[in-house]
């Protein structure tokens, strides 16, 4: 039973820490693709 446990444990670290990756990685692009409209189209960054 606690092999089963712990790969549920392994499985659910696996998923945080890929859902952080993303999160952590996703941030910055957004941010430099609503400047780089900023500065191309003139759109403002809050749309």
């Amino acid at each position: 039973m606690s092999i089963v446990i712990f790969l549920i444990m392994i499985l659910y670290g696996i998923i945080g820490g890929v859902s952080t990756l993303v999160l952590t990685l996703g941030i910055p692009v957004i941010l430099a693709w609503k400047v780089y409209r900023k500065v191309k189209f003139n759109i403002p960054l809050t749309c």
